[in-house]
C-alpha cells in the first residue's frame, strides 16, 4: 500500500469534494474532477528525481478532448532543448515549455497511448535548463486499465 502513497497525496492537492478516485491500478491511478469535468490516469516518475514528475492521460469532455498526454518533468527544459519520449521500442518527440511536455497533436497522443498499452516502461529524456541531460522513468503496469477507467469515468456523465 505504501507504493501508492504519493498518488494519495496528489489526490489531496485539490478540494476533496472536487476529486473522485476511479481506482488505483498498480503504478497508475485514475481520478475524476467535477468542475471543470476532467478524468485522467496518472503515474509518478520512478526513482530519484529533483522535483515531483508525473505522466497523465486526460479526458476533457467539455473541451472535446480525449486522450491528451501530458508530462510534468522533474526539471525545466532548456529553451531550445528537445524532449524525447521512449515507450517500449517507439520514440516520440514532444513539445515542451518549462517543466511541461506534450504531444504536438491528437495523432501523436493516440500513437503514444497505443504504445503505452503494449509496453512495460517509458522514459522521457531532455536537456535541462541548467545544463546536462536528464531522464524521468515510468512503469506502465496498470496504465491501460487506468486510462480505460478515466475514459469510462467521463463517459458516464
Amino acid at each position: 500500500m505504501t507504493r501508492f502513497w504519493p498518488l494519495a497525496l496528489l489526490a489531496l492537492a485539490a478540494p476533496l469534494a472536487a476529486r473522485e478516485s476511479l481506482g488505483v491500478y498498480d503504478s497508475w491511478a485514475a481520478f475524476r474532477d467535477t468542475d471543470p469535468q476532467r478524468c485522467y490516469a496518472i503515474a509518478k516518475a520512478q526513482g530519484k528525481v529533483r522535483a515531483p514528475a508525473y505522466a497523465t492521460v486526460s479526458q476533457w469532455p467539455g473541451k472535446q478532448v480525449r486522450g491528451a498526454v501530458h508530462i510534468v518533468l522533474s526539471r525545466e527544459v532548456a529553451a531550445k532543448g528537445s524532449v524525447r519520449l521512449a515507450v517500449g521500442g517507439k520514440r516520440f518527440d514532444l513539445v515542451a515549455k518549462g517543466r511541461n511536455a506534450w504531444a504536438a497533436d491528437a495523432q501523436g497522443d493516440a500513437a503514444i497511448i497505443a504504445a503505452m498499452r503494449s509496453a512495460a516502461i517509458m522514459s522521457v529524456s531532455a536537456s535541462a535548463m541548467k545544463g546536462g541531460r536528464f531522464t524521468d522513468r515510468y512503469t506502465l503496469a496498470g496504465a491501460a486499465t487506468a486510462i480505460d477507467a478515466a475514459t469510462i469515468g467521463c463517459a458516464k456523465r
